[in-house]
């Protein structure tokens, strides 16, 4: 089973002080950063997924490229501007959440082809509509005729992406996008890309189904589906179900939830083989777009949040070199003066979860080469450079995972 990480230019600065919190003054970012494949040992993908929305924009606006970036990826293609080892693999797709309430989607055939080739791919997902909505085997309930539409537009565009990919060469693996909204409608287009000549198929849409769910269509498609055709689930990690996946024909996957649990989940950012655990949240003053309003507006003094923030810092570090040193006790205490200034009185609090955190330290036992580096900083909830490693530290913790699982 193969892990694809979705690139949205998540990269880490090596040089990044954090005692001070800035960055060096010879940083030059597109140099000197680093990729989570750079910094953590074992890989923690197989390869990466790389949307034109991302590179290109669609109808939302830019993407997250800059146009020096865009056109270095370009001139240098995905291998070299990634800086991926040659046994690493990359796949192309057209970022279809990007443009879910357009009618159609806004980019040609033409142009995703010249995309894949272009930039050097080693496979490339047809243009795709996704459809949001399921209805389960046994429902009277009629299917949206958008849904309909957008089915038979995700099966047409395939249809010409692979005709026009085979007149080229096919200089890169032609994938084709399979949408639905059941397990009847996955087969059927499974069964229509099957008929076209694909021998890879991405099942799209699937974000918001249950396990379950999922499973009735993989069942569903097995029914189907030729034993040389392989499928991708598009976003999705379900780790829990992924054996049972492998054994439906689902080859390979990709997800950003792991990585993005770190900084955008409430509670479980750090992950553990077993267990998961909260960040310990201490915003930066000059940083934190919430504390600065208060602070502009008088509720907070500048000079009270300052003094919390560094005595936060102290504490928490002072506790990860020599636990004798300072209780957990005493560390809530000075985390909790903080919280008080930033969250207010009718916020929910933190504190139980932090205690967890603090008493359990699973950074100490962590064997990943960020964890033995920066200690406790992984476990604070701080600004991009420690939110991204936590990012990067869950995505080890995945990989782990994934390498305990049996697949037959």
């Amino acid at each position: 089973m193969k892990f694809y990480f979705p690139d949205s230019q998540d990269l880490v600065s090596p040089t990044y002080d954090f005692l001070n919190d800035e960055y060096s003054p010879y940083r030059v970012r597109q140099r000197d950063d680093k990729y989570a494949h750079e910094v953590v040992t074992p890989v923690p993908y197989d390869g990466i997924l790389v949307s034109k929305a991302i590179i290109d924009g669609s109808v939302k606006g830019a993407g997250k490229y800059s146009t020096p970036q865009r056109e270095r990826l370009y001139r240098l293609g995905v291998r070299a501007f990634f800086r991926l080892d040659k046994d690493m693999h990359t796949l192309g797709d057209c970022g279809a959440f990007n443009y879910i309430n357009e009618p159609i989607p806004p980019y040609t055939v033409d142009e995703v082809v010249s995309f894949y080739e272009s930039c050097g791919f080693d496979a490339g997902v047809s243009i795709d509509h996704i459809i949001f909505g399921y209805i389960p085997t046994g429902s009277s309930q009629e299917p949206d005729p958008a849904w309909i539409e957008r089915q038979e537009i995700s099966l047409k565009l395939a249809e010409n992406f692979l005709k026009e990919a085979q007149r080229r060469g096919e200089k890169f693996q032609p994938v084709g996008a399979a949408q639905g909204w059941g397990p009847e409608s996955y087969a059927h287009s499974v069964a229509k890309l099957q008929h076209m000549g694909y021998q890879r198929i991405a099942l799209g849409g699937m974000v918001p189904l249950k396990s379950h769910e999922i499973l009735a269509c993989l069942e569903a498609i097995d029914e189907v589906r030729r034993p040389d055709v392989e499928l991708h689930l598009l976003g999705i990690n379900r780790v829990d179900s992924m054996e049972r996946f492998a054994q439906l024909g689902v080859k390979s996957f990709d997800s950003t939830s792991a990585f993005r649990q770190a900084f955008m989940d409430d509670r479980n950012n750090y992950h553990t083989a077993t267990d998961s655990f909260t960040a310990i949240r201490v915003p930066q003053v000059d940083g934190n777009p919430a504390l600065k309003r208060l602070i502009l507006s008088g509720k907070v003094s500048q000079a009270d949040a300052i003094a919390c923030e560094r005595a936060c810092l102290r504490a928490l570090r002072e506790y990860d070199e020599d636990q004798d040193a300072i209780t957990v006790a005493d560390v809530l205490k000075i985390l909790g003066e903080y919280e008080a200034l930033v969250l207010g009185p009718k916020k929910k609090s933190y504190l139980a979860a932090y205690e967890r955190t603090l008493k359990n330290a699973p950074w100490r036992d962590c064997p990943c080469a960020l964890c033995r580096k920066h200690g406790i900083e992984i476990a604070i909830f701080r600004g991009t450079e420690r939110n991204k490693r936590r990012g990067f530290h869950n995505l080890s913790i995945l990989e782990t995972k994934m390498r305990s699982l049996t697949f037959a």
